[in-house]
């Protein structure tokens, strides 16, 4: 090739380059600058809410749009507690689908399995709400919730937990049906880590005489803790944030509470049933400020799993 077209190539490969880099470069900031402003944005609008009530908007259960008097407690125990049971119930399920498909499960099984799984995670949110109310709600409120009231209520610590009228609506309801639609994203996450695990490790593992458990708890898990940690928060943003679902099934009373089984609210339904009715700068600052108080809470938790998840895999001399 002449020394000529040869520069020629070069100099177009490094301008081809150059471009590629800045575009990235781009991509990253767009990502910086749209969630910075989403911030500012939720700060300004949130200012006439701060200068009224302060730090007393966090500690306080009142909500009455008629007097001005408003707090976000109610809200942000919801969406906390509902979230809280979405994953107490989630992780392990998750845990155990990921597992079968992995290692138990026949192989004319595992796709049409997979596959179903994947379909679940596409359901639109306000489908799971509907069912919640319609069909979940008065079965749960006519079979399970007489059961646990007659059982575990009189329970000296966590009965309280579990006292009130069956009415199928209510916070642990609410996070039975966050736990159905996050299972699928776990899930798939899991599955998908298992799957990398060297199949020579387990197949060393099942040769000196471990169990099945033993394989997923010493050689499995070890190896895929960066990812299944990932699963885990991937399903606790969502189930943070859900809104439609959660909406038709939490009963949306501003009202506090220690039964899980009396209705609440949470603070994306708090500003979807809300938000489009809000009269007066104050009314609409303070729901401004609970979707404030949504994004930090998100942040602060996602930012917490993954700094203990480095904190671990540091420990252990492996870098997240």
């Amino acid at each position: 090739m002449p020394t000529f077209l040869r520069d020629a190539h070069m100099k177009r490969h490094n301008l081809l380059d150059i471009l590629f880099r800045n575009v990235t470069r781009l991509s990253a900031f767009i990502v910086l600058m749209l969630l910075l402003a989403i911030l500012i944005s939720l700060v300004i609008g949130s200012m006439p809410s701060i200068k009224t009530f302060g730090l007393k908007f966090l500690a306080s259960p009142n909500w009455d749009p008629v007097s001005g008097d408003f707090g976000a407690l109610v809200p942000v125990i919801g969406t906390l507690a509902t979230s809280a049971i979405a994953l107490l119930i989630a992780i392990p399920v998750s845990f155990g689908i990921a597992l079968f498909l992995t290692e138990m499960s026949p192989p004319w099984l595992r796709r049409p399995l997979g596959v179903a799984i994947e379909l679940l995670a596409g359901i639109p949110s306000i489908i799971y709400g509907m069912w919640g109310l319609f069909v979940f709600a008065p079965f749960f409120a006519d079979h399970i919730q007489p059961w646990l009231i007659q059982k575990l209520g009189p329970l000296p610590i966590f009965g309280p937990l579990f006292q009130g009228i069956p009415m199928g609506i209510g916070m642990l309801t609410a996070g039975i049906i966050l736990a159905i639609m996050v299972i699928p994203f776990i899930a798939s996450v899991m599955r998908d880590v298992f799957e990398v695990v060297p199949t020579l490790l387990k197949e060393s593992a099942y040769g000196l005489g471990s169990t099945t458990w033993e394989v997923v708890w010493h050689v499995v898990l070890p190896y895929t803790k960066i990812g299944v940690a990932g699963g885990i928060m991937l399903g606790l943003g969502r189930a943070l944030g859900e809104t439609m679902a959660v909406t038709f099934v939490i009963g949306n009373a501003h009202q506090l509470s220690t039964s899980l089984l009396m209705p609440g609210n949470s603070i994306s339904s708090a500003l979807a049933n809300e938000f489009n009715e809000a009269v007066g700068e104050l009314y609409t600052s303070a729901l401004v400020e609970l979707g404030l108080i949504l994004f930090l809470i998100t942040f602060i938790i996602l930012s917490l799993a993954r700094y203990m998840l480095h904190v671990l895999t540091k420990r252990e001399g492996v870098v997240a």
